[in-house]
C-alpha cells in the first residue's frame, strides 16, 4: 500500500503549480518532500499532469528507492540538502526564465531590493556550474545555500527551500520576481545596493511579523497596526 498520501499529493500539486505560476516549463523542474527516514521526490522524465501518487518516488538518505519509477536525475541535490538542513521540509528546483537568465551569466542577485532578505541573507548566491545530476553540482548547491533559502545554479536554474510546498512556491515566485526586477533595473545602470545592516534589520522585522502577520504577544514590533477601539 502506498504510504505518505498527503505528502505525495502535495508534491504533485506543487509541480503543477510551478508550471501554472511560470516558475517552470515542461518537465525540467523537480520537487521533494521530507518524510520519516528519507524523502519523496518526483520521478524522472514524467509529465506532471499524468503523475499519480504512486509515481512519486520514496527514497532513503542512502540513495536507495522504492517502486518501479526512477527518481529525478537531480535526486542528489534533494537528498543532500534535506540531510544537511533539518530546518527544511521541501526542496524545489526549477528553470524560471529571469533567474536562469542571470544564472547563465553566473550572476548573483544582490540586495538591490529589501525583499532579497526573504531568501535568508543580503544576496541570492549563484553556485558554480557542474553537470546536472552530479555530486559536484549538489556540493556547489549546498555551499551556495549556507545560511540561505534560495540560490541560483550557473547555466542551469534555481533552487528554493521551504517548510512546506506552499512556502517554497511562494519564495520561488519572489526570487523570480526579484530576478526580473534586477534585470530591468540594470537597463539604467547598476542599481543602488542596500547595505548588510539594513538587510539584517529587514530580515528581523520579517521574522517578527512573519512578513506581515504579527507573531503576537511581546514578539510583535512596536509599529504593528492596532484595531480601533
Amino acid at each position: 500500500m502506498t504510504s505518505y498520501l498527503t505528502e505525495r499529493q502535495a508534491v504533485i500539486d506543487g509541480c503543477l503549480a510551478m508550471n501554472r505560476l511560470g516558475i517552470n516549463q515542461g518537465m525540467s523542474g523537480n520537487l521533494s518532500h521530507r518524510v520519516d527516514g528519507g524523502f519523496l521526490v518526483t520521478p524522472t522524465s514524467m509529465p506532471y499532469d499524468v503523475m499519480t501518487q504512486a509515481d512519486i518516488v520514496e527514497m532513503g538518505f542512502d540513495g536507495t528507492y522504492l517502486g518501479d519509477r526512477r527518481p529525478s536525475s537531480e535526486w542528489r541535490i534533494h537528498r543532500d540538502i534535506l540531510r544537511a538542513r533539518p530546518d527544511v521540509t521541501v526542496v524545489l528546483h526549477a528553470h524560471p526564465t529571469f533567474a536562469t537568465a542571470l544564472a547563465v551569466h553566473g550572476r548573483a542577485i544582490p540586495s538591490f531590493h529589501y525583499m532579497v532578505a526573504l531568501a535568508g541573507g543580503d544576496s541570492i548566491r549563484c553556485a558554480p556550474y557542474a553537470t546536472f545530476g552530479t555530486q559536484e553540482l549538489s556540493d556547489h548547491a549546498l555551499t551556495a545555500l549556507e545560511g540561505r533559502l534560495a540560490c541560483l545554479l550557473a547555466n542551469h536554474g534555481m533552487i528554493v527551500l521551504g517548510s512546506s510546498v506552499q512556502s517554497a512556491l511562494s519564495l520561488a515566485v519572489e526570487v523570480e520576481t526579484l530576478a526580473r526586477q534586477y534585470l530591468y533595473a540594470q537597463q539604467f545602470g547598476e542599481p543602488v545596493i542596500l547595505p548588510p545592516d539594513e538587510i539584517a534589520r529587514v530580515a528581523e522585522k520579517m521574522r517578527r511579523t512573519k512578513y506581515g502577520q504579527p507573531v503576537g504577544g511581546n514578539d510583535a514590533p512596536e509599529d504593528t497596526a492596532r484595531p480601533r477601539s
